[in-house]
């Protein structure tokens, strides 16, 4: 029986180990090494009670729950340099026992609340050299108090779990250097106390804010651990604010000042305090006053500078600082904004620029216009309240007709969905700020309003509901005879009007078919008379060119010496010689062939000699009593 046990022992023990791996068991503790293997994924088989798992240098892209589960013994994990994109949540829950992690040289580009979860004990955790951006702010909460290396280097971080961070009592050694973060909130680190490692090389940071953690210099011999910082890399600018920092003796340091412009370039640790100076705040532009309409919102705006950049407040009329609400919004750059004004809103405000070099303040003044609210008609003289109006308006109205108005408002010129609204220039005595212009439909009863310039008395009023009946009334705002007084108004006159009915979509299309019809046949028509006009002057050039008449001699004598005339002949008419073919240029009469240009040239000069000494023969005989025949001749 011993032999088949044998063989089962060793069988056991071949399957324990993946066959691309090696495993090692020495003292009592197993580790299995996988590195550098071409492995795609987590063997499956690896041995659940592995100590150390080196799996470097593959190709792993995932992992997940099943990955490690069970292996609750296992206490240095190595997946450096793979492919890994993405943790699964709870991947290493069963890692209980697990002291060092590292997952640098990965594909990771962010941590959810899950990813970590399992190792309690976790001591070193190594994610450099990923694509980190975001880190959920509970990505470290199972490990806080027995983490004591974290290294977040050469990552994509603009802002990491500080609460997570600050809450890590044992930590000794935090590398955030060669990511993208531009600020530390105050207090970051105020709680390490075992901190010995800081490096925050290679970011964004212009300031830092004092923290009792950078006190601990190299040579505090009560510091429980002197601490290293590094913040070389970084645009400092250099001004009071870091005045704090330069009074700590780190003479072999070399971080530089990127501003302000004098100190650029210069070693940090070696410009004078009296250099690190700060320029008060001075208040650029702000508005000085404002008036809206209850109800509108209010923008008050306030621009400051200084070095550094002042941060802004703003006090109420209340003398309580303003802050963000449902109503209200401060920002950071000096604006602050009251979406729904009301009465209780106007005052004045005042905007504070505070910055480490001093403040300062400038005033503004908000005026709102109180718009009509609920009343009666127990106004002054029996005119309506303001809340009135349009019923008064609807009330005046009936029984009359459409666009009858009461005296000085009316409403002409009405389509479908637009109507001109004119009034006159009132009383010159009584001053007018601006006028407002109050209407609602038939179809909706909500009231609403219009401003127009006290400089105006016409508007033209849009986007009305077609064949609907309108109540409009105006009124006249005057400025407040005292700084507490709401604004007054004057209601000069109201009227009532009804829109046309929408044009129906037929008409309108029958409209545009004409109009397209009518086009078209004018166009034909003329395009017509230009063919009628070419075509005649083709017909007419043709005609031109067929009319040339053949050379004709009707007589053709010889010059004698001296002798009796011969007695001329009479030649019978000769028929029209043949129409040529349209290959020939020239019509020389008799010649019944083509050609060339030169032989054609001398034959009608030949016979235009012939023709002129019989021209001159022939008038000596009819002087001499010959016959009197006709010379025709053809010029070529």
């Amino acid at each position: 029986m011993a032999p088949p046990l044998l063989l089962l022992l060793l069988a056991s023990g071949a399957a324990a180990c993946p066959l691309p791996c090696v495993c090692q068991n020495l003292s009592e503790s197993l580790s299995t090494l996988c590195a550098h293997r071409g492995l795609l994924f987590v063997p499956p088989n690896v041995d659940r009670r592995t100590v150390e798992l080196r799996l470097a240098d593959n190709f792993i892209q995932a992992l997940g729950p099943p990955d490690f589960r069970n292996m609750t013994g296992l206490v240095d994990l190595t997946l450096s340099r793979n492919a890994i994109t993405r943790i699964g949540a709870r991947a290493f829950g069963d890692l209980e026992s697990l002291r060092s992690l590292h997952l640098d040289g990965n594909r990771l580009v962010e941590l959810g609340s899950g990813s970590l979860r399992g190792p309690v004990n976790l001591q070193h955790l190594i994610l450099s050299g990923n694509q980190l951006g975001r880190i959920a702010p509970g990505a470290f909460d199972d490990f806080l108090d027995s983490l004591e290396d974290l290294d977040l280097s050469y990552n994509n971080l603009r802002q990491v779990p500080w609460a997570g961070i600050g809450a890590m009592p044992a930590l000794h050694t935090l590398n955030l250097d060669h990511n993208l973060i531009d600020a530390l909130p105050p207090g970051a680190f105020a709680q390490l106390g075992q901190l010995s490692r800081l490096d925050l090389t290679s970011n964004r940071l212009a300031t830092l804010a004092p923290d009792p953690l950078f006190s601990r210099g190299r040579e505090a011999e009560a510091s429980p651990a002197p601490l290293v910082l590094s913040f070389s890399g970084n645009p400092l600018h250099c001004n009071c604010e870091l005045l704090w920092l330069r009074r700590l003796a780190r003479p072999d340091d070399l971080e530089t000042c990127a501003s302000p412009p004098s100190l650029a370039g210069r070693y940090f640790w070696a410009v004078p305090e009296g250099e690190f100076s700060c320029e008060p705040p001075l208040i650029a532009r702000h508005t000085q006053r404002l008036w809206v309409l209850e109800g509108q919102r209010a923008t008050l705006r306030c621009r400051a500078l200084g070095d550094p950049a002042p941060t802004m407040h703003w006090v109420g009329p209340d003398d309580r600082l303003v802050g963000n609400s449902s109503r209200a919004w401060a920002f950071p750059n000096g604006t602050l904004e009251i979406g729904v004004t009301s009465a209780g809103d106007a005052g004045g405000y005042t905007c504070i620029a505070t910055n480490p070099a001093g403040e300062a303040t400038a005033q503004v003044e908000l005026r709102v216009l109180a718009l009509p609210h609920g009343g009666n008609s127990s106004a002054e003289g029996g005119r309506p309240g303001p809340s009135d109006i349009a019923a008064s308006a609807r009330t005046a109205a009936e029984g009359e007709g459409a666009l009858e108005t009461e005296p000085g408002v009316q409403v002409t010129e009405v389509t479908a969905t637009s109507g001109l609204v004119s009034w006159g220039p009132g009383r010159p005595a009584d001053p007018v700020w601006m006028f407002q212009i109050q209407y609602n439909s038939s179809e909706d009863e909500t009231l609403i309003y219009r401003i127009v310039p006290a400089s105006s008395h016409h508007f033209l009023l849009k986007h009305l509901v077609p064949d609907a009946d309108y109540d409009l009334c105006l009124l006249a705002l005057s400025p407040a005879a005292g700084p507490s007084d709401l604004t007054a108004t004057r209601l000069l006159g109201c009227a009532h009007f009804s829109t046309l009915p929408a044009t129906p979509l037929c008409h309108a299309l029958q409209a545009h078919v004409l109009g397209g019809t009518l086009t078209v046949a004018v166009g034909g028509v003329l395009v017509a008379a230009l063919l009628v006009f070419t075509v005649a002057l083709l017909v007419r050039g043709r005609g031109a060119g067929n009319g040339r008449l053949p050379l004709k001699l009707s007589h053709v004598q010889s010059q004698t010496n001296g002798g009796p005339s011969p007695t001329p002949k009479t030649h019978p008419p000769r028929s029209p010689p043949p129409r040529p073919q349209r290959s020939c240029s020239l019509d020389l009469g008799d010649s019944g062939g083509c050609y060339g240009y030169a032989r054609r040239l001398g034959g009608a000069w030949a016979r235009r000699s012939h023709s002129v000494h019989g021209g001159l023969l022939g008038a000596g005989c009819r002087g001499l009593g010959g016959s009197a025949e006709r010379l025709e001749e053809s010029v070529v």
